[in-house]
């Protein structure tokens, strides 16, 4: 049960500023984690972390050491990438709305607001309070939008939306006032520096505002600078910490001032010395040129630029991006990826690559410029996923949302592969055929379809003779059956207004009716024929599932019961296990012999489906409940609402069963014992509803809660609320808008048939847990004499058999692999059928895990045939217990066989091209 969150699976960027590594890893914001994407191994995961709320700004040292994370309630996590470990945390007292290292990692510039704070950055070392804040500026009118570091990091450009660009020296404090650069008439979204390829000197700044224009301002050098200071306007007092710095910081430029001075003096006599360093805040700056992207009503949203490549990439508001060489202003590429506003745009260190974001469609792109293909194209769903499924070697999971698109993922890599967008309407359930190769969906717009993964198209659509909707879905063992229950009936709403008329709705019988358009449809597979229609239950059939083991189908219904049906005889139902509340889903256990399901009071029934006895009940109801909605008047532990589980499924050996609904908790329960193992919490994340068991009572206010109420009249990023505030037509400049929060619930629970991982569809996305590969000590039949010095003695005397058996019985894993490979390819059918039936579980994990990082192949598969043939037979007797051990063993041998089908393809056109082309000597 030592089950840990793996990875996030169905949003890979939701908003704020995505961050390219120097090693080529991609960060990104998701909800209130972090994603890394590897674009060089193509694998993603979620970091471990948790913020406090929605992460809004991320920023990493230069040397990729350190990450820092801002949510939107301005906290910051500062973090260790390689380790994924939080190592110190702070609260700014503002919004954070600009966030940038210095290149030498010594330094934070935060933009809070209309001020920039200057941090010193932690490191390694042991602090009592790492973080120490050096100085503030707070010379602007507007909030602060855009920071850059000059080259040195001893100058810092800041744009903001009061229309100007100003340029700060760290080594001042009071003695100076920033230079201005003046002249654009919208807010400013990048102001960056340009240097000189030779000397690595400033030589041009550039500006970007949001209505499209670039200034492009070049430093005059033939200016008069004689170091004459301006004195403070208020001095700080004397012997005060304020007024030693600022001593300090005025010794360190007349410092520079009179080398300065020395080096214009020795420049007349020797042709050979350098030029005096130029103070930039002192220097004059002139105006050059501007240039306007030209892109209509689109403004200018995301921005960056290249220094060695000295080119600009813009993301704007119409989905369009362009690609620059400056200072010429050459267009390279000007291209759509969207209709959506782009809402971060980064180049990575080499600059081969941009990186463009869209918080709306959850939309995450990696571009090479140069050969115009892309490296990475990732979108998650950006409605609420309804419903899961894992293949049957578990190396895939499906994904179907309210967004009617059905996405396949890896879940080794955590990509999507495939998306299938011919529904017209949410889809529901997702099944995956035997054959690991069909998948089946059913949606709200009346119609389940197949889809072909090797050849990614729907080659079969199942209908009825009248619309339906559709909310479960399941086949038979064979994969020749497919049936699907109905939610409603499009026909309902037209057979009500055509006799309301006539007869009143307390009249009509609700049995006749529910009778007629709430059913269960059946079909045959390979031609898509409706072969039977199953009518009976009196509500909206959830729960539809056949039994692993025999031709039974389980269905339960709003009606408050669960029914067993015979499809294949067609006697129709066959059992029907009576409920006091309504039935919302039903699953069998992986062996068939027992059925639960769970109700609206909170319990879950397990019953014998073939003597049709209630075996026991869980009652759950104070193990979901948790978490308090803000417009709820009763505390958490009092409510009754949503205390009780919509989705259950068992675990690969049947022994546990998940369960979880409308709560932030997802339980474990013991199915013998009937007692909560283990709850997992879903998130930690603020921004959603129903996180917190106690509300502030200060936040409540005559009009509902603080939360909940936007009166903020500025134009605020792009995101989730602003989407739902457009299609209500009420995203008016000023106006007081109760607009609600996601609550977190899940909706759907899949367990690997490797037992290994399992996955929840949750209001945060896909979240998908494994079992944490660290060494947990788990002995079996441990003595005094089973010790590792035992297992190295029997190896040096060569006693490769009882070494072997002593690592199972210590359950170490190195030790277990260590004495595999010393048993000799001769010796393997003796040790096999010698091996007792306890250990079998362990050495096929052992060898499951082999296969998948091993390059001795064909000694390990013949460890697998010879176990196999010594022990077939309790193999068969015991597949419950032994059942995730060999899909594990499955998956392993199927990914194996894949890399070898692909491997000898290529190997074979290879050696045709090459005999095709060889030519006979002369």
């Amino acid at each position: 049960m030592n089950f840990r969150f793996h990875n996030l699976l169905g949003a890979p960027y939701r908003g704020g500023n995505a961050v390219v590594t120097a090693d080529g890893v991609l960060l990104s914001p998701v909800g209130n984690r972090v994603s890394a994407t590897d674009l060089l191994k193509s694998q993603s995961q979620t970091l471990s972390f948790e913020a406090s709320a929605n992460i809004s700004r991320i920023a990493v040292t230069p040397d990729g050491s350190f990450l820092l994370a801002v949510d939107s309630n301005s906290r910051a996590l500062f973090v260790n990438l390689s380790r994924h470990v939080v190592l110190h945390r702070i609260k700014f007292k503002r919004p954070v709305t600009a966030l940038r290292f210095s290149p030498d990692g010594e330094h934070i510039a935060v933009g809070l607001g209309k001020l920039i704070q200057i941090w010193r950055s932690p490191g390694f070392r042991k602090e009592f309070f790492p973080f120490e804040l050096e100085r503030t500026y707070s010379d602007f009118v507007g909030t602060v939008t855009t920071l850059e570091w000059s080259p040195d990091s001893k100058y810092l450009l800041a744009g903001s939306k009061d229309l100007t660009v100003r340029l700060f020296y760290l080594k001042e404090r009071r003695t100076n006032k920033p230079y201005l650069f003046l002249g654009h008439r919208d807010n400013i979204v990048g102001a960056f520096f340009s240097t000189d390829k030779i000397s690595g000197t400033v030589v041009r700044v550039y500006t970007i505002s949001r209505d499209g224009g670039l200034f492009t301002w070049k430093l005059v050098e033939n200016y008069d600078f004689d170091g004459h200071k301006e004195p403070d306007s208020d001095p700080p007092s004397p012997g005060t910490p304020e007024q030693k710095t600022s001593e300090r910081d005025q010794a360190a430029e007349s410092m520079d001032i009179d080398d300065n001075k020395r080096k214009r003096k020795k420049k007349g006599g020797d042709d050979g010395a350098e030029k005096p360093k130029i103070l930039l805040h002192r220097a004059r700056w002139e105006l050059v040129k501007k240039d306007y992207f030209m892109q209509g009503s689109a403004k200018v949203a995301a921005c960056d630029y290249h220094r060695d490549l000295d080119m600009v990439v813009v993301g704007h508001s119409n989905g369009a991006f362009g690609l620059y060489q400056m200072p010429d202003f050459v267009c390279i590429h000007l291209l759509s990826i969207s209709r959506e506003k782009i809402t971060t745009a980064v180049f990575n260190k080499l600059g081969n690559w941009l990186t463009f974001g869209c918080a709306k469609l959850g939309q995450l792109l990696v571009w090479e410029w140069r050969s115009e293909s892309y490296i990475l194209k990732q979108q998650g769903h950006y409605f609420d996923v309804n419903c899961i499924a894992y293949s049957p070697d578990s190396q895939m999971i499906a994904t179907g949302a309210d967004d009617n698109k059905v996405k396949v993922w890896t879940v080794s890599s955590g990509f999507c592969f495939i998306t299938f967008a011919e529904h017209s309407n949410a889809v529901t359930a997702l099944h995956f055929m035997a054959n690991n190769h069909t998948l089946i969906s059913a949606s709200l717009d009346g119609t389940v379809r197949a889809w072909d993964l090797f050849r990614y198209r729907n080659f079969r659509t199942f209908t009825t003779p009248s619309p339906r909707q559709f909310v479960s879905l399941s086949s038979d063992p064979s994969g020749e059956v497919i049936c699907a229950g109905t939610l409603d009936s499009f026909e309902v709403y037209f057979f009500v207004a055509g006799f309301c008329s006539a007869v009143t709705l307390e009249q009509l019988d609700a049995k006749i009716f529910f009778d007629i358009f709430l059913q269960i449809f059946v079909w045959y597979m390979k031609t898509g024929r409706l072969l039977d229609v199953l009518g009976g239950h009196e509500g909206p059939v959830h729960g539809l599932m056949f039994s692993p083991t025999s031709a039974s189908l389980a269905s339960s219904s709003w009606d408050k019961t669960v029914r067993i049906w015979d499809v294949f005889n067609g006697k129709g139902t066959v059992e029907t296990f009576p409920h006091t509340h309504d039935v919302l889903t039903v699953v069998y256990r992986p062996d068939g012999k027992q059925l639960a399901c769970s109700t609206l009071d909170g319990q879950i029934h397990f019953w014998d489906p073939f003597e049709g006895v209630l075996m026991h009940t869980i009652d759950g109801r104070r193990d979901i409940a948790g978490g308090r909605l803000m417009t709820d008047r009763r505390s958490a532990a009092n409510s009754t609402s949503g205390k009780y589980f919509t989705t259950i499924c068992y675990s690969a050996d049947g022994s546990y069963i998940f369960a979880g609904g409308n709560s932030k908790y997802i339980c474990l329960y013991d199915v013998a014992d009937k007692v909560l193992l283990r709850r997992f919490q879903l998130t930690r994340n603020l921004s959603l509803d129903g996180v917190l068991d106690f509300l502030n009572s200060k936040k409540m206010t005559d009009a509902g809660p603080l939360d909940l109420i936007d009166d903020d009249d500025s134009d605020v990023e792009e995101g989730v609320d602003q989407q739902t505030r457009r299609s209500l037509g009420q995203d008016l400049p000023g106006a007081v808008l109760n607009r609600g929060r996601p609550v977190v619930r899940t909706k759907c629970l899949r367990i690997a048939p490797t037992g290994r991982s399992w996955a929840a569809a949750t209001t945060e996305g896909v979240l998908l847990y494994s079992v944490d590969d660290s060494f947990v000590f788990d002995p079996t039949d441990l003595d005094v004499d089973v010790t590792p010095e035992a297992v190295d003695e029997a190896l040096k005397r060569d006693e490769s058999q009882r070494a072997l058996l002593l690592s199972l019985r210590l359950n170490e894993d190195s030790l277990i692999k260590k004495c595999i490979f010393s048993v000799k390819p001769a010796d393997i059918p003796s040790v096999s059928s010698s091996m007792p039936f306890k250990y079998l579980q362990r050495i096929v994990e052992a060898f499951a895990g082999l296969l998948e990082s091993c390059p001795h192949l064909e000694f390990l598969l013949l460890w697998c045939q010879e176990l196999c043939k010594a022990h077939g037979n309790a193999i068969q007797q015991n597949s419950r217990s032994l059942l995730p051990a060999l899909r594990s063993l499955q998956k392993s041998i199927s990914m194996l066989h894949q890399d070898l089908t692909d491997t000898c393809s290529s190997n074979e056109y290879l050696l045709r091209y090459l005999c095709s082309t060889s030519t006979t000597p002369k």
